[in-house]
């Protein structure tokens, strides 16, 4: 970072309209910053499964299972998985916030994280973006970071609002396939609604939307814009009955917490698109639209 500074240059992950569109709200770029942390994950819960009734010998299903979510805390959910989860992508959003401020940078515009697996085991858990300042601003005691784009980050200011932070919420639910769910996903049921399946994502995307408001009020914003919802489904063996499976939701949401810093000015703001001026650069039209308008050639 001392490098860069020195340097007099900077880099950047910005298109050439995401950074017109910051430059036009008086911030500029300073460089591309980074944060990463790796992870080996040694125990991440969900070994016990609520509702999976074994009955005699292992063999019966219960006719109606109950889903369980991270964010509830019962025993056997994958609330150990889920605080790493949390705990990894924070490292790595704080260590690109260090090096932002290291380069005299006010935030962090267009923020990407990222997970995969590394070579030598475990998970790598990334976050790149770009740093920018505002000149003459004086420095933040922590900088702001947000995964919106340069063009969305400008919109957002000239309304008069500005990033708090990256905001998460992330659940991780699991359900039983009970007798109901096995008897509506058989051959012949027909085109009927699964209830357990439904309320497995119902109940996983409730817990991550309740963990993401907490992640916004943690910060002292005001809202949120979401920028990215997954979803991902898997099935495994259930560890407490022989031959029945369980089904496993995952839901991440990542947004920009923000916050109001001023009211806008501009009448237009809140009263719907006003009109933009457009002045054509081919002489020939120009003439044309006087000509048209009875004004001299």
């Amino acid at each position: 970072m001392a490098e860069i500074r020195r340097s007099g240059t900077w880099g950047s992950a910005l298109s050439a309209d995401e950074f017109t569109a910051i430059r036009t709200v008086g911030f500029e770029p300073v460089g591309q910053v980074l944060g990463a942390a790796v992870y080996n994950i040694g125990y991440a819960g969900g070994y016990g499964c609520p509702g999976a009734w074994a009955g005699y010998g292992g063999y019966v299903a219960p006719y109606q299972s109950v889903t369980s979510v991270s964010g509830a805390g019962s025993a056997g959910s994958f609330g150990p998985m889920v605080q790493t989860l949390y705990q990894a992508r924070h490292k790595a959003i704080a260590r690109m916030s260090e090096e932002c401020a290291e380069l005299g940078g006010h935030g962090v515009v267009g923020v990407l994280l990222t997970i995969g697996s590394f070579p030598a085991g475990g998970l790598e858990f990334k976050a790149i973006g770009t740093a920018v300042r505002a000149p003459g601003a004086v420095p933040l005691k922590r900088p702001f970071t947000s995964d919106l784009s340069g063009q969305d980050f400008a919109k957002l200011i000239m309304a008069g609002w500005v990033p708090a932070g990256l905001a998460l919420g992330i659940s991780i639910g699991a359900r039983h396939d009970d007798w109901l769910t096995i008897n509506q996903t058989r051959w012949g049921s027909g085109n009927s609604e699964v209830t357990g399946y439904t309320d497995l994502v119902n109940q996983s995307r409730h817990d991550a939307r309740t963990q993401l408001d907490r992640d916004v009020a943690r910060m002292g914003a005001q809202g949120v814009v979401v920028r990215d919802m997954d979803l991902r489904i898997r099935e495994r063996e259930c560890p407490m009955q022989e031959h029945r499976r369980d089904h496993i939701a995952e839901v991440t949401i990542i947004g920009t917490a923000i916050t109001q810093f001023t009211r806008s000015h501009d009448p237009a703001v809140g009263a719907g698109p006003g009109s933009l001026a457009i002045l054509s650069l081919d002489p020939q039209r120009r003439q044309a639209a006087r000509v048209r308008l009875g004004g001299p050639r």
